[in-house]
């Protein structure tokens, strides 16, 4: 039997986090918002007492003060300057009258399954590759016949946008080719709502005048590098010599540069792993006292450990692996781990050993970020799925 040629997607929301939020704030289409805003950042709601409507104010960048992040933003913040992990402070000086929105991991994660349902109902081999992207394989729900492929792959894949805008409400970018690693970078063409296939002879036209760094793994140092040698497209990278790329890269990651700028990729579509750690975190618009802000962090850590137990409830796990992560005000990075007998996924016990890995850490320094994890994860058994009681957050301190 002759050999079929593979067709995998990838699927990309289209500005997820900030889209979600235009589906709840219909009023702030078209406008530069930003994504990654604290609990003070909610909109205010009143009703108009003349017309009787809901009235909304929203904050803004301007004469914010922090050191938060942006998470998304829309595309007219992007054109603007404003991209993701960009310091909060930094996209303010760019743009200041930007509407700022506070993060909602529970509504995008509801949109995500929500999104990830309905393509599965189309095409079944998924790989999950994060709460707003995922590959897709094509191969064995297309026809063999290569006279009607083409037309095949862009009917199925327009289904496929089809059927997550009517799960969602929200758009997608799809691009389609013979490996994943086309197919990433196929999906970032024509964004927002595109649809792109990279098909023979689409290579040399379409991807190798890109930016060497467009290859998901050539990072900036990287990309730097490159550029100090004159190679600053994908097809520059193409045609350099494979062999000074081994030596300049080493042996390993000169080879995958070498395949990748030709196109080449062999790994399959993932349909299931298992996760290897289940964990939560949370940055502060300022650092934190752990004795002057004792009752904030102890409120923050316990809704963490709450948040992990949750989370290894919902998806059937236990873990035995319980940890935290400190991030100081001079963004030193301290974690503390302490394995427990069982493997468990009640919250109290993860809170339990997770207050025994603070004891040895540093809480004389301000805080910047505090993480709980819980790795070493099992399928979850009956017996430690059981009812257990509420953490008395008026008593719950973090020295515990």
């Amino acid at each position: 039997m002759p050999h079929r040629e593979s067709h995998i997607a990838h699927l990309d929301m289209d500005a997820f986090y900030a889209s979600v939020e235009l589906l709840r704030y219909p009023e702030l289409r078209g406008k530069a918002v930003v994504i990654g805003g604290g609990r003070r950042h909610q909109p205010l709601e009143y009703i108009d007492p003349l017309t009787h409507d809901v009235v909304r104010t929203f904050a803004t960048l301007r004469g914010y003060a922090g050191r938060g992040v942006v998470t998304t933003a829309t595309y007219e913040a992007r054109a603007l300057g404003v991209h993701s992990a960009m310091g909060m402070m930094k996209a303010a000086a760019l743009a200041p009258d930007a509407v700022l929105l506070p993060v909602d991991f529970d509504a995008y994660r509801h949109y995500s399954r929500l999104f990830k349902n309905a393509v599965r109902a189309i095409a079944p081999q998924i790989e999950d590759r994060g709460i707003d992207e995922i590959y897709i394989d094509l191969t064995d729900v297309v026809p063999t016949d290569s006279r009607e492929t083409g037309a095949a792959l862009r009917a199925l894949a327009q289904s496929i946008k089809d059927a997550v805008r009517a799960a969602t409400g929200l758009s997608c970018s799809i691009g389609i080719a013979r490996n994943k690693l086309l197919a990433k970078i196929a999906s970032d063409l024509d964004k927002p709502n595109g649809l792109t296939i990279i098909g023979d002879g689409d290579l040399e036209r379409r991807i190798w005048p890109l930016p060497a760094r467009t290859i998901n793994g050539i990072g900036p140092k990287s990309a730097a590098k490159l550029t100090t040698f004159g190679i600053r497209t994908i097809g520059d990278l193409a045609n350099t010599e494979h062999a000074f790329l081994v030596e300049t890269f080493g042996r390993v990651h000169g080879q995958w540069m070498h395949d990748a700028a030709h196109g080449r990729d062999e790994r399959p579509v993932v349909t299931h792993s298992e996760p290897q750690s289940i964990s939560r975190e949370t940055t502060f618009d300022r650092d934190l006292s752990a004795t002057r802000d004792r009752e904030q962090l102890s409120a923050i850590f316990t809704e963490l450990c709450e948040g992990v137990g949750d989370d290894l409830q919902r998806k059937g796990y236990a873990g035995r692996t319980i940890g935290v992560k400190l991030r100081y005000g001079n963004f030193s990075t301290v974690t503390r781990v302490h394995t427990i007998d069982e493997p468990t996924q009640s919250v109290n016990v993860i809170r339990r050993a997770a207050a025994d890995c603070l004891k040895r850490a540093d809480l004389t320094r301000r805080i910047r970020l505090i993480g709980v994890r819980v790795g070493g994860l099992s399928l979850a058994v009956a017996s430690q799925s059981v009812q257990e009681p509420d953490i008395d957050r008026a008593s719950a301190s973090l020295f515990d």
